[in-house]
């Protein structure tokens, strides 16, 4: 074959490869990521309506569906320590259309239960941490105590008669209420609810004396003086309220613990959504209105990353591990 021949060859092979190349431009790329989201959009909250984890996915959701053009409904499936939510969005498809509020307890829950339907660390793609806040410790108005100070003297001269809820058994809450029991030394009797909405409620209502809730959720009964804050279990004070001292402050230098929620999808969730939804939740983070709708339930917008979220993850499911251990619970 003469070199002038080679050329002609060579253009007609490389002709070939540029239609083919023009061919495979024209084909459609994957429909999730040319046309998500194309339906609604449903956000699994573990828990029960007026909660803490339930009212920032409601104000999260609400922004959502103006910033991706669907709606976006919040779907609350409360019970089991907030272990059936999870599992109903461990199992859903990994489309991007089903995601999950997170909370501390589904990073408590593996060492509280032998057997889960679902692994935080392995059937979630992280999306984003949502928000940062406190637990607080508040009672109903008719128990005489003002101060820590007072409620634990109170306690210590009603052993076994102050009765504190909890939303359930190996809840944060619950947790709480058992790590304050160790370091002040006092004998409360825990009461557990099927939901933090349901034992805020009977607190508020006086069926019960007294309870970590999240500051999220309680604050407007604190303001509307149907509940008292005593204490927050932070390390500082909470922006929200200022005035409420922290336990360490109060007498507890040893005592922290801090509420968190984020957003989670099943594993397997396309990256490219992953990224889609954790730039969503960052702007609406930064949305004025989301801000100050959030101070004024007493969170703090944390946006990051998603490898930022699962670093919190990993380190929570260890802390909490080693609270059940020193609190001696069982796992069931």
């Amino acid at each position: 074959m003469s070199r002038l021949g080679a050329p002609a060859h060579g253009g007609t092979r490389w002709r070939a490869v540029g239609l083919l190349v023009v061919a495979c431009a024209g084909l459609p790329v994957p429909a999730f990521a040319q046309s998500w989201p194309a339906k609604p959009l449903r956000v699994i909250a573990a828990s029960s309506p007026g909660s803490g984890v339930d009212i920032v996915a409601r104000i999260l959701a609400q922004r959502l569906a103006v910033q991706v053009g669907q709606p976006v409904v919040v779907d609350n499936r409360a019970g089991a320590g907030g272990n059936l939510g999870a599992e109903v969005a461990a199992r859903a498809p990994a489309d991007g259309y089903t995601l999950f509020m997170g909370t501390p307890a589904h990073t408590i829950n593996p060492s509280l239960y032998r057997r889960l339907a679902y692994d935080i660390l392995k059937d979630f793609a992280p999306i984003g941490l949502v928000t940062t806040g406190q637990y607080v410790l508040v009672v109903n108005p008719s128990v005489p105590a003002r101060d820590l100070k007072s409620l634990i003297a109170l306690a210590r001269a009603r052993p076994g008669q102050l009765t504190y809820a909890s939303a359930g058994t190996g809840n944060a809450t619950h947790l709480a209420g058992e790590l304050l029991r160790a370091q002040a030394k006092v004998d409360l009797l825990h009461v557990p609810y099927k939901g933090s909405g349901p034992a805020l409620a009977d607190v508020v209502g006086g069926h019960a004396d007294t309870m970590f809730s999240n500051l999220t959720a309680a604050l407007p009964f604190i303001k509307s003086g149907k509940l008292r804050a005593i204490a927050v279990g932070g390390a500082s004070r909470a922006a929200a309220a200022p005035a409420v001292p922290t336990l360490r402050e109060s007498g507890l230098p040893a005592y922290e613990i801090n509420a968190w929620f984020g957003l989670l999808a099943p594993a397997g969730t396309p990256p490219e959504v992953v990224a889609r939804l954790n730039a969503e939740l960052a702007a609406a983070l930064k949305a004025p209105e989301v801000r100050e709708r959030l101070a004024g339930e007493g969170a703090e917008p944390a946006p990051g990353t998603p490898e930022q979220f699962a670093r919190l993850l990993r380190a929570e499911v260890a802390l909490w591990a080693q609270v059940v251990r020193s609190a001696a619970i069982t796992p069931e």
